[in-house]
């Protein structure tokens, strides 16, 4: 039987490239849930526990005692992979296997698929050699393609206008979603990814953009919730032109209302919430936000928080930066008409002209 082979990559588009029929990653379970290949599987060879106990084996006993327990330990979980998850494969299966660093973990395994007969290859450098690719997409170059911001007062219906666009054949970077957070004091989505799952989604939606084409990405902080943005990224964000969405306060309140259904729905989560703006608000202002979330008072609580908060940050951020390029008004921000007004913010993007 052939022994696996080991491949290099040379950037992360090289990846789809290959073809695999899996990638199947066989690092620890917390080490996979940090960050991982897109579309990896997890096939752990040892779990945490296992890994912790072959590690300190190795500092108590030295390499050899350790490396027996480790191989009996992979051996076993390697069996239980194949008669578990990989039985079904057929016989012209082509699957790539990593590790941590392209060692002894993903060899072990991959020797025993290749005696199977599976045409199976490595990953040179394993996880970590991936890392360096992601982080040089990030911050090795300038973003590919122009960055046009769509901006807006809290409640302006960004993320949404955001959303219909691809529809309309502009391509997008939606922050938020890859970052699973609104980016706001109410974002909280139940969960953010890890900084480095968030750095390889990024990477790979930056490395596939249409250098010919503008790209528009709702304008954001350089934080996302705890995620934090790529500096050249953040500087292409500051540097861009920016087309913002007018609307009324009351339609961003009853936007903003319907649009964090989820968060008015948790009151003990939306008390905590605005319990953290006590630095930032009077007292009493406070106790009548309160007030309002407990009593459902949803778009009078949202048309407050904009008054006596977000509108006043935004006029002092905006201070600072150019007019924007276009203002779109929007009277109303109902289901019915955002298609309406993503259609008038593509037409805009459409006819800017980025020759330099």
């Amino acid at each position: 039987m052939a022994a696996a082979m080991a491949i290099t990559l040379t950037s992360i588009g090289d990846l789809a490239g290959h073809g695999f029929d899996d990638i199947i990653d066989v690092r620890a379970p917390s080490e996979f849930a940090l960050d991982h290949l897109p579309g990896a599987i997890s096939l752990p060879v040892l779990d945490d526990a296992e890994r912790a106990r072959v590690g300190t084996l190795h500092v108590q006993t030295g390499s050899f005692p350790a490396r027996k327990i480790g191989a009996a330990l992979v051996a076993r979980n390697a069996a239980r992979h194949i008669e578990e998850t990989l039985f079904d494969r057929p016989g012209q299966w082509r699957p790539l296997v990593y590790c941590w660093r392209g060692g002894m973990r993903s060899g072990s395994f991959a020797t025993i698929l290749a005696q199977i007969g599976w045409r199976v290859e490595t990953l040179a450098g394993g996880y970590k050699a991936w890392r360096r690719l992601v982080v040089e997409e990030l911050a090795g170059h300038a973003v590919r393609a122009p960055v046009v911001l769509i901006d807006g007062n809290t409640g302006s219906a960004k993320t949404a206008i955001l959303n219909l666009l691809p529809a309309l054949g502009i391509q997008t970077l939606d922050l938020e979603g890859l970052a699973n957070h609104r980016g706001s004091v109410f974002g909280h989505r139940g969960g953010q990814p890890a900084q480095a799952g968030f750095d390889t989604a990024l990477a790979m939606r930056l490395a596939a953009l249409d250098p010919g084409r503008p790209v528009v990405v709702e304008a954001e902080s350089a934080r996302v919730g705890e995620i934090n943005l790529p500096a050249r990224l953040w500087a292409a964000m500051k540097a861009a032109p920016r087309i913002a969405i007018a609307a009324p306060r009351a339609e961003r309140a009853a936007y903003l209302a319907r649009a964090y259904a989820d968060v008015s729905a948790d009151r003990a989560r939306l008390a905590g919430a605005i319990d953290r703006l006590r630095p930032l608000q009077p007292a009493t202002r406070i106790a009548e936000w309160l007030g309002l979330a407990a009593a459902g008072g949803f778009e009078a609580l949202a048309g407050g928080l904009m008054e006596h908060h977000y509108d006043p940050r935004y006029a002092r951020q905006r201070a600072t930066r150019a007019a924007p390029v276009a203002v779109i008004e929007a009277p109303s921000l109902g289901p019915d008409a955002l298609p309406g007004v993503a259609a008038r913010l593509a037409r805009i993007v459409n006819d800017m002209d980025f020759r330099r």
